[in-house]
């Protein structure tokens, strides 16, 4: 049997295909947990065969536990785990930081964490940058080997490198019917050094023998397949699903391999992808032999064409990637975040004022100047000029002007939505700027937020803005009144 290739991922040496425990969490959903030894026997059956390498997180049921028996076991040659600290929306100071790492650590039973991935569930709270720097310290304490990020979009990887967050890697969700990974994340992953981990290749087995030429499933209980036949209908639906099955399964017999080989290899083989994630139910069903014919072939210019005329029967998955946990529709096994978060906080709140409700966020200028970030008067609101302020007055990302941006319209969002609004309402903005070499960076970052709204808009090169910051954006925004 054909060994994984492996590769340098930082300091560390990953098997390209991972195995993901995922499914731990929906094997144990009835409240039974697995018996940590035995999983762990069948995950020592994935070591010896070469796969070496394990990605699980903090709510994946008891993975990370199972995972460290494995790890106590000191199998040869090293085990990588990888694992994901997904806090909820809220401060995020060195104290809570430190404690979701230790308890990462508790769990695996080790002294360092190999890959530690940072999920945040909403960019409008700017506290998962604090996060970021926060594991960043970690590491240099030596609690972490190296920091990943989840579901990140090209925009905000941006932003977390620019502003110093030493990012080796960005696990997204990339198939053959979610094809966002292979846009604009591929050429700033390319630019900023950063790999991907790619999940769902196989859309929770959908990608496979079983479901070609089948009627769509009426009724589905697995978490994973009512996750990624959510993914189906959103690419277009189950006619498009089984033109791009088919289209696998040519490639896959001209190969003598299986469609998920040939769905797993099309990832493996984005230039930019470190290694693809393939999930395992423990003790039910083991692809081993079968994962290890991916390194037994690779695709043709004639393999592509098959698939990429199977493509265009489909439609790409709307947004960016990890929109599906951010905006609507949700494309979550419920359809919705209730499995994940109970409410999405607010970044800030209104408070009644004077003249109306207004929000501010913290800044120093706004108490040393007297303004609000933002004031509602009845339909109409104002936002002041806002610049990329994390706390009080650390400047973020500064050599980086469309990360600014990012950063810069997150705030404008958040401050809309504590007054009852949204980013949709906004009608004008107003953008100034130091140096006309940043107006492709920033407008692009403005166009990714605004594209389909088209708000009216001012852009004017300044002769320097206040504490050195590259860009400053106010706006304008109108709320219906219910």
């Amino acid at each position: 049997m054909t060994r994984p290739d492996e590769t340098d991922l930082g300091q560390l040496r990953i098997s390209r295909a991972l195995t993901g425990l995922w499914q731990v969490a929906d094997m144990e959903k009835d409240g039974t947990t697995l018996d940590p030894e035995t999983a762990a026997d069948h995950l020592a059956a994935y070591h010896a065969a070469g796969f070496t390498s394990f990605d699980m997180a903090d709510h994946y049921g008891s993975a990370e536990i199972i995972a460290g028996r494995l790890l106590a076991r000191a199998p040869e040659p090293p085990t990588m785990v990888a694992t994901k600290w997904c806090p909820p929306p809220g401060p995020m100071s060195a104290e809570i930081v430190r404690a979701g790492v230790l308890e990462r650590m508790e769990r695996l039973g080790v002294a360092q964490v190999d890959l530690l991935q940072f999920h945040w569930w909403s960019f409008e709270h700017p506290a998962w940058l604090d996060a970021l720097h926060q594991l960043a310290a970690l590491r240099r304490e030596g609690l972490i080997a190296e920091i990943g990020v989840t579901n990140f979009d090209a925009a905000h990887l941006r932003v977390a490198v620019a502003d110093g967050v030493p990012l080796i890697s960005n696990q997204v969700s990339f198939s053959l019917l979610d094809r966002r990974a292979a846009g604009p994340l591929a050429a700033t992953c390319a630019d900023l050094g950063v790999r991907l981990l790619a999940y769902g290749t196989l859309c929770g087995g959908f990608l496979s023998e079983r479901w070609l030429d089948q009627p769509e499933p009426a009724e589905i209980t697995d978490w994973s397949k009512m996750k990624y036949h959510r993914f189906i209908d959103a690419a277009g639906g189950w006619d498009g699903f089984q033109g791009i099955l088919r289209a696998a399964k040519t490639v896959a017999d001209r190969h003598g391999v299986s469609i998920p080989n040939v769905a797993t290899r099309w990832v493996l083989e984005q230039p930019h992808v470190a290694g693809v994630i393939i999930g395992a139910r423990l003790g039910e069903r083991a692809h081993i032999a079968d994962n290890a014919q991916l390194f037994e072939f690779s695709l043709s210019a004639e393999d592509h064409a098959v698939l990429d005329a199977a493509f265009d029967g489909t439609r790409m998955v709307p947004g960016d990637c990890g929109d599906e946990y951010r905006v609507p529709p949700f494309l979550t096994a419920s359809g919705d975040l209730s499995h994940h978060l109970a409410e999405m906080p607010r970044a800030v709140r209104a408070s009644d004022g004077l003249r109306g409700p207004h929000v501010v966020t913290g800044t120093k200028w706004e108490d040393i100047a007297g303004y609000a970030r933002a004031r509602r008067d009845g339909e109409i609101v104002s936002i002041s000029g806002t610049t990329a302020t994390a706390g009080s007055d650390r400047v973020v990302a500064p050599e980086d002007a469309g990360a600014q941006t990012t950063f810069i319209l997150d705030r404008i969002a958040a401050s809309l939505a504590a007054l009852g609004g949204s980013i949709e309402d906004v009608i004008r903005t107003r953008i100034y700027i130091t140096d006309p070499a940043d107006v492709d960076a920033i407008s692009e970052a403005h166009g990714q937020v605004f594209g389909a709204i088209k708000p009216a808009n001012t852009l004017v090169v300044v002769a320097g803005l206040i504490g050195g910051y590259r860009v400053e954006i106010d706006a304008d925004a109108r709320i219906a009144q219910s």
